[in-house]
């Protein structure tokens, strides 16, 4: 088969599959390594040493799969319902972790879509993979045709906006290319840098991810700046804010995939329920889920905290029952949470946590707390 017939037959099989997008380009340096080399010597990872560890990988994609000529770079559509304004003791979820974990969704299809090409090509190396290998794909997204890098940083498509999750399929076939996506329809538009509640776009197309809610829920394994915490408002995983925005999302497809749904308690969740998890109920209800990545201490700080933005009295006694977790972090949040609550209350049960707190951070967190509510 002639590479533009293999091409055309692969795009047909990965639409069959589910996925929304295909585009295909040649391996290559991406046109962001520059940019993205920046960003890191910026110090815009923050926490997240894994892109310094693998920083050099990510020029070729040589790195995932030797030999590799081509990429097939893929789309799926994750936009179903609209979020619902959480009340006083709820939160809310970026959308993307509202179903079931994407990496177990895709990767099946990835590797019946590697298994097709193998069949019509026995001694093709091929290798799929979904945002955990040292790719920009984003970048080579862009390079297939499937759209443009908006000034939120995200891949945006004309038709479908930007909730996509995006997926690469790696050959050392030589395939049909897509023209690059050229055209940068953002204009003069700043709407996502403005309504980042953190600041964390410091600049169009430059994130500095110390800042973002989404790191600051996900990725950071200690109390966020205390100068953000007020400003993460309802969020207790991830944010959609830079995306919610977006003119090109106002009119999205909706994705008919069953898996994206949100269950119960996810549009929006209970703040108070996820407060109260232990580490075998947090393991029950989110193993196969997107905020399994957080972790049972980071979404229970991140409970905590929400409840400290969005106080409700229902949570006093929860909020005190965390001061004794035995995850400091979490006794911090919780700490920090009830500043909020101008009840007597709250003061008792600081004072007596401090009695007998260990930590020197938690510590720190509960005097703060104290001097902030009335005597």
């Amino acid at each position: 088969m002639d590479p533009s017939r293999l091409t055309e037959a692969l795009k047909a099989r990965a639409q069959q599959l589910g996925f929304d997008l295909v585009g295909v380009c040649p391996a290559q340096r991406p046109p962001h390594w520059e940019a993205f080399c920046r960003w890191l010597q910026a110090g815009y990872a923050g926490q997240m040493h894994y892109f310094h560890r693998r920083a050099a990988a990510y020029e070729h994609p040589r790195a995932v799969l030797e030999g590799v000529r081509s990429l097939v770079m893929l789309g799926m559509n994750y936009r179903t319902h609209q979020p619902r304004h959480p009340a006083p003791g709820q939160a809310r979820i970026a959308r993307y972790a509202w179903g079931a974990d994407y990496h177990e969704l895709i990767r099946p299809r990835l590797r019946r879509l590697a298994q097709w090409l193998r069949g019509q090509v026995p001694e093709a190396l091929v290798r799929g993979v979904v945002d955990t290998a040292p790719l920009l794909e984003r970048s080579f997204a862009q390079q297939a045709g499937l759209g443009w890098i908006g000034k939120n940083t995200l891949l945006i498509h004309p038709r479908l906006g930007s909730y996509l999750f995006l997926a690469a399929l790696l050959t050392n076939l030589e395939l049909s290319y897509d023209a690059p996506f050229d055209r940068q329809h953002c204009g003069r538009c700043q709407a996502c840098l403005d309504a980042c509640p953190t600041g964390a776009l410091v600049a169009p197309y430059v994130l500095d991810a110390r800042r973002c809610i989404s790191y600051l829920t996900i990725e950071l394994r200690q109390m966020p700046p205390e100068e953000l915490r007020p400003k993460m408002g309802p969020w207790l995983f991830g944010c959609d804010c830079c995306q919610e925005v977006c003119p090109w999302n106002r009119r999205g497809v909706i994705s008919a995939e069953p898996a994206f749904q949100p269950p119960p308690g996810t549009n929006p969740a209970d703040a108070l329920e996820i407060l109260s998890l232990t580490e075998e109920q947090f393991r029950q209800r989110f193993r196969h889920r997107a905020l399994w990545r957080a972790g049972r201490a980071g979404l229970v700080r991140n409970a905590a905290l929400v409840l400290g933005n969005r106080p409700t009295v229902s949570a006093l006694d929860a909020l005190g029952q965390s001061l004794q977790d035995r995850q400091p972090m979490v006794r911090a949040a919780a700490a920090w949470a009830l500043r909020h609550y101008p009840d007597p209350t709250a003061r008792l049960l600081l004072q007596k946590a401090l009695a007998s707190e260990g930590t020197p951070q938690v510590q720190q967190e509960i005097r703060s707390s104290l001097q902030h509510l009335p005597s």
